[in-house]
């Protein structure tokens, strides 16, 4: 391919599962390689992605005459007979899309994977992005929710201190119910999945596979870890921590709605932050939020504030709002599903998820 305005010579590849594992150093080297990034942006999420739920995954790859890499676009295909095929980047993760040198860089890795999502014959595709991006292949966006983010500062004193009231005395009730917090990996992963499975099913939404974070871990031993809180022996409260350069983040987190009294949610989060802080940590993202919905408003007690989260799609077939869990049409299917035993959410759950973008 030629970049059409610069007139450089641009080649685009598609590496695919069988060729994607030579390129991913070269990839991470390109990805990670600013200050500032979440770990989110990690190419490494294509093995997690393949391996942990069963995705055809793609790297299509922008590199300059001298074979440089000047731009990455990492896809997974989300393919089921319930509920459609779906080229996304990348499902579970709040933000991801293109990475790319130029606007030109840009325009053909999306012109490529408008390409692929016609071969693969999907219903759309589906970019993660936080700004927008222009490209006329790009003919939907979903603008409904916001990143919350927090200015992390030098020392959890500090952090207390930027605390209100309100916040202070909710954890300083899950310290006297006599909570305690502990941190692991694969050794916390009973205990994060059965709490996590059941605050789902309550939910009335299907959970990832206990495999899926079982790869997360092994993904990033030293960057991702999962936090546990107790009473007594009890675990009530989880989250996955993930430590980028200089941003943590949390992309799942749960808790017993029976132990919500003992502040046990907010205990936690307290917990987090410090450990990101820590970290030397600058950023604490919380995840996307609906604009002043619930959980919008618990992270924004904490003083995050929202960033702007742009999706946009390529739109092949069927509405844009399709497969949103606010959907009026999947509101009878939640309300059975909190009927369920946990047991069976735990089986039947991932088989589902995998399946929704």
């Amino acid at each position: 391919m030629i970049c059409p305005l610069s007139r450089l010579p641009i080649r685009v590849s598609v590496h695919g599962q069988s060729s994607l594992v030579a390129r991913l150093p070269a990839l991470t080297e390109f990805a990670m390689a600013k200050d500032h990034v979440a770990l989110s942006r990690h190419p490494a999420w294509l093995r997690i992605l393949q391996d942990g739920l069963q995705h055809d995954v793609y790297a299509l790859e922008a590199t300059s005459a001298t074979g440089q890499t000047c731009g990455l676009l990492p896809l997974a295909f989300v393919s089921s007979m319930l509920f459609g095929r779906f080229l996304v980047s990348l499902p579970y993760l709040n933000s991801n899309g293109v990475i790319a040198d130029s606007a030109d860089v840009q325009t053909l890795l999306i012109d490529r994977a408008a390409e692929l999502a016609d071969e693969l014959d999907a219903n759309h595709l589906e970019l993660r992005h936080e700004a927008p991006v222009g490209h006329h292949r790009l003919d939907g966006a979903m603008t409904t929710k916001v990143h919350m983010r927090l200015n992390l500062p030098a020392s959890t004193e500090l952090l207390w201190k930027s605390f209100d009231a309100k916040v202070r005395n909710q954890i300083r009730k899950g310290e006297k119910s006599e909570l305690s917090v502990q941190w692991g990996t694969h050794d916390l992963l009973d205990d994060f999945y059965h709490v996590l499975s059941h605050n789902m099913r309550d939910l009335g939404t299907p959970v990832y596979a206990f495999a899926f974070f079982a790869e997360i871990l092994a993904a990033f031993p030293n960057d991702a870890e999962l936090c546990i809180v107790k009473t007594k022996e009890q675990p009530i409260a989880c989250a996955l921590l993930l430590h980028g350069k200089q941003v943590s983040e949390v992309p799942t987190a749960s808790s017993l709605r029976e132990f919500n009294s003992t502040c046990c949610n907010m205990y936690m989060y307290r917990h987090l932050l410090d450990r990101a802080v820590g970290r030397g940590q600058r950023v604490f993202d919380f995840g996307r939020s609906t604009r002043d919905g619930s959980t919008f408003k618990f992270k924004k007690q904490w003083g995050a504030e929202p960033h702007d989260a742009t999706w946009q799609y390529y739109l092949r077939r069927g509405p844009l709002n399709e497969m949103r869990p606010d959907n009026p049409r999947y509101q009878r299917m939640i309300r059975l599903w909190q009927k369920l035993p946990v047991r069976v959410t735990q089986y039947l759950g991932p088989q589902i998820v995998r399946g929704i973008p």
